[in-house]
């Protein structure tokens, strides 16, 4: 009877401790910025240079990320740099140079302006981005996005 205790506590242990760790999910607000609520700014486009600053969507992100800015801070990224730069959301990779250098940053800020833009909310773009679907956007082809 001892062994069969033992063995179900390991077993509800490590079903618990990999429940912990099963949600992968990158830091996100799940609501907006509170009214008044002062956040910095996304870097302007003429303030994207540096090197490795190639190509026209790495400055239209920006563009893009400025005009969606209330949507991408409710949006994990799953670069996770929420682990190693300590951002909050999808909007923290804008404010700095880091969102032009992560495709991964880029696909999913221009995923969740292209999906505001057709009337989905923060929650249902947040599916879409934890679903993996802003892996089929096409960089190059989103520098025409307006």
């Amino acid at each position: 009877m001892k062994r069969m205790w033992s063995a179900v506590f390991v077993a509800l242990f490590a079903v618990s401790m990999s429940a912990q760790w099963a949600d992968d999910t990158p830091a996100f607000h799940a609501n907006p910025p509170a009214k008044g609520e002062k956040l910095p700014p996304v870097l302007t486009p003429d303030k994207v240079t540096g090197p490795g600053v190639d190509y026209a969507f790495q400055k239209h992100a920006y563009a893009v990320a400025a005009k969606a800015d209330k949507v991408l801070y409710q949006q994990p990224c799953y670069c996770h740099c929420d682990k190693g730069h300590g951002h909050t959301s999808l909007r923290s990779c804008f404010e700095s140079i880091h969102g032009a250098h992560c495709g991964i940053c880029m696909k999913e800020a221009f995923y969740s302006y292209q999906q505001n833009k057709k009337g989905k909310n923060a929650a249902q773009i947040r599916q879409g981005i934890m679903n993996k679907d802003y892996e089929n956007v096409d960089l190059e082809a989103s520098s025409a996005v307006r």
